[in-house]
């Protein structure tokens, strides 16, 4: 299965550069104590590997979100393992993590988050600032060629269309060399047009950087333009899908209940 594996890893048998971008192995994440407490994620074994287009679904309150913000290190799971690439992250303090996930993590969410005083150029370099790091100019060119920017660099946030700024927060990801990008609703706030161009996009960018891409969402068809569709119900993994199409997607998604 391209992208997808459910069987666990050796933690440290990769070399660096050759690790799965992502793997969680028996993770678990809960919230609250005692009989009010809430199992979001329930022993969750999932590899990712590079270069693959990922699309999460499931029923409302599956865990969807959950798990974006556990695998990305957003969040804390309660027992388990998760890597980014090589690094188990699990366990780190947070002003570790942190640093970590400004070079390591790239994020894409349906609000922009793009500084309206900064232009095209300062927002997308940003997380380097942050990071203390020098700006390879060769990779910025090629990335913001490749989101269509390139005659846009110095525009500010209210200069663009809601578009536009979606693939200035797709560069912002993209400029650390990530280990994987998480996308939650990325085509959220965009008309259908521009978003099937926003996930023509990320799809290209698996293709042509070998990105890792993990995508949240909720709609078969955006769903269906990822290379697998994994599906979580009741916060387990329920069975993955390889080249589905929005049909096949609906029908599996009907399956597993209300939406």
């Amino acid at each position: 299965m391209r992208g997808i594996s459910t069987r666990s890893r050796t933690p440290g048998a990769a070399t660096l550069g050759t690790a799965p971008a992502v793997r969680l192995e028996s993770v678990v994440k809960t919230y609250g104590t005692g009989p009010s407490a809430v199992v979001a994620l329930r022993s969750i074994d999932l590899t990712l590997e590079r270069g693959s287009f990922t699309a999460i679904m499931g029923p409302s309150g599956s865990g969807k979100s959950t798990f974006l913000n556990t695998a990305a290190g957003l969040d804390t799971p309660t027992s388990g393992s998760v890597w980014i690439g090589d690094t188990a992250i699990s366990r780190m303090r947070a002003t570790t993590l942190a640093k970590f996930r400004r070079t390591h993590v790239g994020f894409v969410f349906q609000a922009y988050n793009l500084l309206p005083a900064l232009t095209v150029e300062q927002n997308v370099t940003l997380p380097l600032l942050l990071s203390h790091k020098r700006v390879d100019r060769t990779w910025f060119d090629r990335i913001i060629r490749a989101v269509g920017l390139d005659e846009l660099r110095r525009r500010r946030p209210a200069e663009l269309s809601g578009g536009q700024q979606q693939r200035v927060a797709i560069a912002r990801a993209l400029v650390t060399r990530p280990d994987a990008v998480f996308a939650d609703e990325p085509t959220g706030a965009l008309d259908s047009r521009t978003g099937q161009q926003v996930l023509e996009l990320l799809a290209q960018m698996t293709r042509e950087l070998n990105q890792t891409v993990v995508m949240v969402t909720h709609d078969p068809a955006v769903a269906a333009r990822a290379d697998s569709v994994v599906f979580l119900a009741d916060g387990a993994f329920v069975g993955s899908q390889v080249g589905a199409t929005t049909q096949q997607i609906v029908d599996r998604m009907s399956a597993l209940g209300t939406w």
